[in-house]
């Protein structure tokens, strides 16, 4: 039944969001207005959502799961987004996982399971 989930995080300005994903993070982006953003990865699309209050983003999170999640990593890493304690590592639940923060706040977590092959 359930196929696929797309995020929807709060965003204080689309379009410096949108310009953030894009050139940043390597999003393309696919719609964009003063209240609604959406950008696109590979197999993964984020909705944004315009607020006016910072607490929304700041207290917001999505994870996503990848392939090659090293070599995603050091791409990030280049780009100055890692979180502070959000380093590369692998988690006893089964996951290699790092986080990063966007100019938002918002903090998104990517991670490969570390049975996967790469």
């Amino acid at each position: 039944m359930l196929q696929r989930s797309h995020p929807v995080l709060a965003s204080l300005d689309i379009q410096e969001t949108v310009a953030f994903y894009e050139n940043t993070l390597g999003f393309r982006p696919l719609w964009k207005d003063e209240g609604y953003g959406i950008v696109s990865r590979d197999e993964i699309t984020i909705h944004f959502w315009h607020c006016d209050d910072k607490i929304f983003p700041e207290n917001t999170s999505c994870y996503v799961d990848v392939t090659e999640v090293d070599q995603l990593y050091e791409e990030m890493q280049q780009a100055g987004v890692i979180h502070p304690n959000g380093k590369l590592q692998d988690q006893p639940w089964g996951m290699r996982e790092f986080a990063i923060v966007d100019l938002d706040g918002n903090l998104i977590r990517f991670g490969q399971n570390i049975n996967s092959p790469i």
